[in-house]
């Protein structure tokens, strides 16, 4: 008997964000921490989320909460016992759990949500930037579409950074528990068809391409394959 197709299942979609009068992106580009985001919820007209700040050191995180209690864009925040339970790994040495109230028409939260891009896993902020992975029953057109409706809503800056099956016999690589840059050479690998055969981009074009050496490329791939398989 030959089983039944599984049925369509949408895309996994990465989805790099810089929105105006957003403290997540004001505190993250102003210190050397980052930010996870696992939630944000409407209450009492105010946008409430619960997030981790982490860092390389203690007092960079202090820094950055610090940082968004003076923030013009913030309400209120206030500090929850560690990390958010769902954080199997965060870059850096140090981390925090923090709660904070901010603006309600300053989160993009619900300008994804309202066009069915679903949080596929926790929302990451550095360096000024959010870096959302989403599932959405769409085709890539629809995508597209929806995206550009939410540029136009929040005026905000969108760049889709991966647009792949939701589900796929091959399985999901797992990639929370490696850094933002052990992260960012790996993406950048798959996106440029690195490990396709034969491979249609160079390591050497790689490291170009980010501005480091060959050698600290291939370091950082190394580093994320390990991960990644559990060695």
């Amino acid at each position: 008997m030959v089983p039944p197709q599984r049925p369509e299942t949408g895309l996994r979609v990465t989805l790099d964000i810089w929105h105006p009068d957003c403290w997540t992106l004001a505190v993250t580009e102003e210190t050397d921490a980052g930010l996870l985001g696992h939630g944000v919820y409407a209450i009492d007209g105010m946008a409430t989320g619960r997030f981790t700040v982490y860092g390389e050191t203690t007092a960079a995180v202090e820094t950055l909460i610090a940082t968004a209690r003076d923030s013009e864009l913030t309400e209120s925040v206030w500090e929850a016992d560690g990390s958010y339970p769902t954080d199997t790994a965060v870059s850096g040495s140090a981390s925090r759990g923090i709660v904070v109230q901010y603006n309600i028409h300053n989160s993009i939260n619900d300008a994804l949500v309202s066009r069915g891009f679903i949080p596929d896993a926790p929302v990451r902020m550095h360096g000024g930037r959010e870096y959302w992975t989403v599932l959405v029953d769409a085709n890539r057109e629809m995508v597209t579409e929806r995206v550009e409706a939410v540029r136009e809503e929040m005026n905000a800056d969108i760049h889709i950074s991966d647009i792949t099956a939701a589900y796929s016999a091959k399985g999901v690589l797992p990639t929370d528990n490696l850094s933002e840059r052990q992260r960012e050479v790996f993406n950048l690998a798959r996106q440029r068809n690195y490990y396709e055969w034969p491979r249609e981009v160079s390591a050497a074009d790689l490291a170009t391409e980010l501005d480091i050496s060959k050698s600290t490329l291939l370091e950082h791939l190394r580093t994320a394959e390990a991960k990644l398989l559990g060695q």
